[in-house]
């Protein structure tokens, strides 16, 4: 293998892979980035690859091919000699030992490397229906479900966000939940959605990875797929494929609110800033605190033995009996965060004491925060 790449592009190729690269010992090889180049001359491309065995990317670059070849080497060594390398054209070349020769202006490095045959081979398949969506309403639902995934193994049905197709209003929804809050966000994107696989749970790692490849600066639109077990995400000449989660995912329907019957207005940022504040003597663990509803009166407290006790109070439009409910503070800032309005719409159900936020300007976007006990 032999050729010449822009260093700009080969650095924008090799820092998309670092977040997928395997870092546990168990395969060494899924440290490496998979480096083939096909074509010739001006009309060649560099194709990088990598994956974990459960989320993979594949992406070319135009490149100058003197010699068409393959070889993998270490993902991160190999990103961290690209980024310091000058701002000129970098040369890569194989050797017969499978070391990949780096040359840059008057720098030169040689990095052991490995046969590209015994790399793993990333899933190769193209789903029946593929759905072009924008990449900022994606990247807008994945940030405002994905806080609410479980991280607890154990619970591997809730390990993702699911994602359904509600083709009779002409909307694409997706949902999170760990089983004390949940985020449900509705776009309508169309009937070019009717045909799309639905019902399928994306794990979190897997759109951790698509909501790099839609905050690029360069996406535009980008195309998603299912079939079987597996999702695709096309960005023009980025491909990202992941595992999806085998597992029934809860009927999410019994937790969101429906017959809310009382609503308030609240500004967002004198609320996340009280929380935080009074959070600050919370627990360490639970990060309890407590809210009490009066009339025109909203009180934050939250009080530890070791510690002590924090109380704030805001001006609130309430006029009903007094309320008072427990909560997890971290969870309810990871919900103001994610939903990024600067007025939240706080609705209370008769006999429950789930807390339903949601933006005063987009009401199909939903956080709902369970109770606790205090």
């Amino acid at each position: 293998m032999k050729l010449v790449i822009e260093k700009g592009d080969l650095q924008r190729g090799l820092a998309r892979l670092q977040a997928i690269v395997e870092k546990r010992n168990s395969m060494p090889i899924l440290a490496n980035v998979l480096i083939t180049a096909s074509g010739k001359g001006n009309d060649g491309r560099l194709e990088l690859a990598a994956t974990d065995l459960e989320v993979g990317i594949r992406g070319s670059q135009a490149a100058n091919i003197s010699k068409p070849g393959s070889v993998t080497v270490s993902a991160r060594k190999f990103y961290d000699i690209v980024r310091e390398l000058p701002d000129e054209p970098i040369q890569l070349q194989t050797t017969s030992t499978n070391y990949l020769e780096i040359r840059s202006g008057r720098a030169r490095f040689s990095l052991a490397g490995t046969d590209a045959e015994e790399y793993p081979s990333l899933p190769d398949f193209s789903p029946g229906k593929l759905v072009r969506l924008q990449a900022a309403v994606l990247g807008q639902m994945i940030e405002r479900t994905m806080y609410a995934a479980s991280a607890d193994e154990t619970r591997y049905n809730l390990n993702g966000v699911y994602f359904e197709v509600i083709e009779a209003e002409e909307k694409i929804r997706m949902v999170a939940t760990d089983g004390h809050r949940l985020a449900l966000v509705d776009r309508v994107v169309g009937s070019n959605a009717s045909g799309l696989a639905s019902g399928v749970i994306i794990p979190r790692k897997g759109l951790a990875e698509l909501k790099r490849l839609v905050d690029e600066e360069d996406a535009d639109e980008v195309e998603i797929g299912f079939e079987g077990n597996s999702g695709l995400a096309r960005k023009g000449d980025v491909t990202l494929v992941m595992r999806l989660i085998e597992g029934e995912f809860p009927n999410y329907r019994q937790v969101v609110p429906d017959d809310i019957n009382r609503v308030f207005t609240l500004a967002a940022e004198p609320l996340t800033r009280a929380l935080r504040r009074v959070a600050l003597l919370s627990a360490e663990r639970s990060r309890a605190i407590k809210i009490d509803l009066s009339e025109g009166n909203l009180t934050i407290s939250s009080s530890n033995p070791d510690l002590g006790e924090a109380t704030e109070e805001l001006d609130f439009d309430y006029a009903g009996d007094p309320v008072s409910l427990g909560f997890n503070a971290r969870y309810l800032l990871d919900a103001l965060s994610a939903l990024g309005a600067k007025e939240i719409r706080l609705g209370l159900r008769e006999g429950s004491a789930a807390v339903d936020l949601r933006p005063t300007d987009d009401q199909d976007s939903v956080a709902v925060v369970m109770p606790m006990r205090l």
